[in-house]
């Protein structure tokens, strides 16, 4: 019995950290395509946002622990806005990098599973991000955001477990190109707010009453980072 177990042991860890087939690069276009098609149309990106706000909050609340505040928890809404509340103190480098995680959160993880994708590691995506879902699960204090991120990881545990190495390829690289191609909508989301004189409390005008610096150069900072990975990240998945 222990001789099985070790066995059983040692196939899991060569499911999860083992390495599999490149998908064609038809695949990668096509999944590519099909995210971008979630980003683009505004009815779609009413829906689909929901995935990065999780993303956007959950950068929040990581980061706030690193830097070690409180993580109080978590909420989402149904407009597809967030809050991440912490304790800590008010000022101070722990206290500005987690409010400038949000925006930069979603495009530096697709910019990551690109990184893990290029290295052929599919299970081990699905399987890491299922746990930082669970992760996030705990933290968050409202029904909505519980629903969302129970259904977002259900849909990585049944795919991690039941799908075909072909169909977890498949979803890992729309998942991917979704988080690179829909990182970068929300920061010209809020540049056109900001133009229009709305969102006086976003996390740019967060960070500049924290720093002194403009709310604008955040915001170039935003950009820079999204589109940054979005070119790095492109160029992994596509094998250029």
């Amino acid at each position: 019995m222990h001789t099985t177990s070790a066995t059983a042991v040692a196939d899991l860890w060569d499911r999860v950290f083992g390495t599999q087939p490149d998908p064609d690069l038809w695949l990668v276009i096509v999944t590519g395509v099909a995210a971008l098609a979630a980003v683009v149309p505004h009815g779609l990106w009413r829906l689909s946002r929901n995935a990065i706000t999780i993303a956007h909050e959950g950068g929040h609340g990581l980061v706030a622990l690193l830097t070690g505040r409180k993580l109080d928890g978590i909420r989402l809404h149904s407009d597809t806005s967030g809050l991440t509340v912490s304790r800590g103190k008010p000022t101070g480098i722990g206290m500005i990098l987690t409010a400038a995680a949000g925006y930069t959160a979603p495009p530096l993880l697709g910019l990551g599973g690109a990184w893990l994708l290029a290295a052929n590691h599919i299970t081990l995506l699905l399987w890491a991000a299922t746990a930082l879902l669970i992760a996030l699960l705990v933290m968050i204090r409202n029904a909505y955001g519980a629903l969302t991120v129970i259904l977002t990881g259900g849909a990585f545990v049944l795919i991690s477990w039941l799908a075909t190495p072909q169909v977890q390829a498949l979803f890992a690289y729309v998942v991917v190109w979704f988080l690179l191609l829909g990182g970068v909508r929300p920061a010209f989301e809020l540049q056109g707010k900001r133009r229009h004189g709305g969102a006086p409390d976003s996390d740019a005008d967060q960070l500049s009453r924290l720093t002194h610096v403009p709310a604008g150069l955040w915001l170039f900072l935003f950009h820079a980072v999204s589109l940054c990975s979005l070119l790095g990240g492109g160029r992994w998945l596509l094998g250029l």
